[in-house]
This record gives C-alpha cells, structure tokens and sequence, in this order.
C-alpha cells in the first residue's frame, strides 16, 4: 500500500486525524480540492467570528456614551473588514500547511474520489491505502425554486464585494440569525423570512423565544409562517416572493440580496462511494458506527459527511479518536452525549445538554430553574437587552440534565458550565457552589426558585 490512512478533506476532521495519525508514524496522503482548513476555518465559524466582532461594534459606540466617553462619528469599511479577514484565513492555511508538513502528511491539492475499498484516485493517478477517511464536509442547501441562482449562501456572505442596504435572508437556523445579526449591525436593513412559528427549532423554547424578542428589539424584521416561492430579479433590485397562511404575498420583498440559510447538506456527491456499497443516509451522510467506520471496512467517515452532531469540535473529536484508535494503541471511541453548542446571534446563545422539552420527551420529571435580568453593563448604558438563564434537572436525581443562556459572553460561559453538566453534578453541587460577583456567570449558582410546573397546571 502507498499510504496506511489516505484522508479526502482537509477540513477540522481531516486534518487532526491526518496530523495525529502523522505523529503515529503511520504514512498519511491527504487530498483537498479547495483551501486547507475546510468549512470552518475558511467559509464558516473563524470568518463569521470576526464578522460577528465588527458588527458589534456599533452597540458598543452607542453604550460607550454611559460610561462617559465622547465618540465621534464613526463609519465601516465593508472592504477593510473582508480584507483584513481574508489576510488572517491566509495566515491560519499557512499555519495548518506547517502543521501538516511537521506530521510528514502528504498534501495533494485537487478533487480525490474512492476507487475500490483501498484505492483513491486523484488527478487521474491512482494510489493504494489500507484505510481512507472521508472527511469532505458539508455545504449549504438551497431549494430548488424559480430564480434559486440568485440567491447567496453563507459562502459567498462572507466575500460580498460590497454590503448590502437590504437583505432578505431566508430561514430560522443559527446561521440564518447569526447573519442577521451580523448585517443589521452594520448598518443593513434586515428581513427574515422563516416558515415556522419561531427561530431556532430544536433549541429550548425559552432560548428561542427569548432570543427572537431581543431580535426584535434590535430592529431585525422577522416574518414568520412565509414559505419562500420564487427569487425575480428586476435591474439590480431582487424580489423574494413567498407564501404564507392567507395565500401568496403580491408585493413580495425588494431588496439588495437574498441569501438562503436553510440548511447544509453532507458534501459527499460524486466521492464514488455509492458504487462500492458504503450505506449512505437519504440525505448522503455516510452511515458509520461508533468507531466512524462505514459499512465498507477499510472506509470511515468523521465529520459534517456523517451528520451525526455538526459542529466543528465534535469533527476534530472525531479525527483525533479514529487516528488514536487506529494507529495510538487507543480504544477511543466519541462519546456525543451532552456536547455544548453556541449560536453567535445577537445576543449570542449558549446551550448544553437536554431542552426542557427533550427532557419531558425521555421521561424525566424535571424542575426548572430559570432568570431573566438586565445585565449589569447595560444599567448605565440604557440598552434595553435582557439576558436569559435556564437549568433543566431531574427531580429523581437532582441531575442538572442541560443549562441555557441567551446574552452576553453566553458561549464563554457556557463552556464552563459544559463540564459540570457532562460531569453529571447536581442542583445541589451547584448551589454550594459560590460565584464570582459582579457576574452574569454567578447566576447559574444562585437559581432557587423554582418554576411552576407547567404541564401539572395544565393537567388541573
């Protein structure tokens, strides 16, 4: 065999399992067709970051005023903000090339596809490995509507020649409410369109509620029980025509860019997979077990290609235990159980563990512990912000099963709170707990009361 591990994708999983796999000694080939660090360091999480930085800036000008500070006015260079981003992708690549190189990885730029349980075939060359990962990803879905190619997708937000004064972004996932946060903090005016009742399924409803009225309050337009039909284009203008419960809106919504956010899909087309009887979901995830290994022995899959949990850390979670497994010695599979998750809205959401509403699906009986406050910051600053907290327990076991928060520093906060969740502590442990003040964090260990039950009351 050329290789012992041949990974196709150079994106978190990719990567880490080829570099890992690499300090093994093992003989690792690694194929990409675009730019090294995949979806999240190159078309997601690190761009948005940075993206969600720069529109926050506005509010803080505005707040600065309470604390006594004079400030000019100010102005934002849409095309300093992508440049200075893009310098800073090309930094990270360089750096994951040195990464890669350092392992002894062999790096091949170009489109790989699987030719046989052991053979890869790239650039017209066919090479041989005892194992190959896919790692390929995900990529943004847009549905198949009259005028779907004017539409723009995360992808291409993140590289617009230029912003936008109005934008209709469709859907009521996190990146739909991420970008809408992103662009109505820079000055866009902002309309989303979704087809639900609320933003955020499969959050807690708390969570959700919570977050759309702070949306709300910060100016974005949210039209909710729209199913979007059709893009027209008119000059520069584009019109969004949609449905909803009355019937088809005649007017529809002009503006400067439609962008679809309605979901990803695995990124797993044309990889020859199909053809060598890897069982593949309807959606093309590749069906893996415990050890991400696919029905085809020699072939694995880690990552967004398997639609398990996607979320960039659980991609790097993954590559690291396959390489462990494989080539360390370890018997490591992933445990996917209580992995905290962050939406960086505006404000941004912070959440791990059960929902109350995926609690009371599994059967437990739960307490709930919830607050609402003004933070601190904003008593002098005059912003009218409301930060949320939630803790889930079980009333058999005082089990805190999953905390929430929507407000500021949620996601920092939250990570924190990550490992007394997957610990299994107690509402108790958390109450002995003494917290840090003046903080929002502290909240978490000072929550007595106890809500009513509100199933107990509807069942009186």
């Amino acid at each position: 065999m050329d290789y012992d591990l041949f990974v196709i994708g150079a994106g978190s999983g990719g990567v880490r399992a080829a570099r890992i796999a690499g300090g093994y000694g093992a003989r690792v080939g690694l194929a990409e067709e675009s730019r090294v660090g995949g979806t999240c360091v190159m078309r997601g999480c690190v761009p948005k970051k940075f993206l969600v930085y720069a529109a926050h800036f506005a509010e803080d000008f505005q707040d600065a005023a309470g604390y006594g500070w004079t400030v000019g006015k100010s102005r934002h260079s849409w095309k300093k903000l992508i440049e200075n981003k893009n310098t800073e992708l090309d930094r990270l690549e360089a750096a994951y090339d040195g990464m890669l190189s350092r392992a002894k990885v062999a790096l091949m730029r170009g489109r790989a596809r699987v030719a046989g349980p052991n053979e890869v075939e790239i650039g017209g060359k066919r090479l041989t490995a005892k194992n190959i990962l896919v790692s390929t990803g995900s990529w943004p879905h847009v549905p198949d509507i009259p005028g779907r190619e004017h539409a723009i997708t995360s992808n291409e937000a993140l590289d617009l020649p230029k912003l936008p004064k109005r934008i209709a972004i469709v859907g009521g996932g996190y990146i739909a409410v991420e970008f809408a946060g992103i662009f109505k903090g820079l000055g866009a005016e902002v309309i989303l369109v979704y087809r639900g009742e609320m933003v955020l399924r499969g959050f807690d409803h708390d969570v959700r509620a919570h977050l759309q009225e702070e949306m709300k309050k910060k100016g974005i337009d949210i039209r909710l029980g729209r199913e979007p039909v059709a893009i027209e284009k008119k000059g520069r203008t584009y019109i969004l025509r949609f449905r909803e419960a009355s019937g088809m809106d005649t007017d529809g919504i002009a503006c400067d860019a439609v962008m679809y956010a309605t979901g990803r899909a695995p990124n797993t087309r044309k990889l020859g997979l199909e053809a060598l009887g890897v069982a593949m979901a309807p959606n093309g995830a590749i069906k893996v077990d415990q050890w991400s290994r696919s029905s085809v022995p020699s072939i694995y899959a880690v990552g967004d290609a398997t639609d398990r949990i996607n979320l960039t850390p659980v991609a790097l979670m993954e590559g690291h235990a396959l390489a462990d497994t494989m080539f360390g010695n370890l018997k490591r599979p992933v445990d996917h159980e209580n992995v905290p998750m962050a939406v960086f809205s505006q404000p941004p959401v912070g959440s791990v563990g059960l929902s109350e509403e995926r609690a009371r699906e599994k059967g437990f009986t739960i307490d709930l512990y919830r607050t609402s406050f003004k933070a601190m910051k904003h008593t002098l600053s005059g912003r009218d912000e409301r930060t949320m907290m939630k803790l889930v327990v079980d009333q058999a076991t005082d089990r805190v099963l999953g905390a929430h928060m929507v407000g500021q520093d949620a996601p920092e906060i939250i990570q924190g709170i990550a490992i007394a969740v997957k610990a299994g502590l107690t509402k108790a442990q958390f109450d002995q707990t003494i917290g840090i003040h003046p903080t929002a964090a502290e909240e978490f260990v000072t929550l007595r009361q106890k809500m009513p039950d509100a199933e107990a009351k509807a069942a009186e």
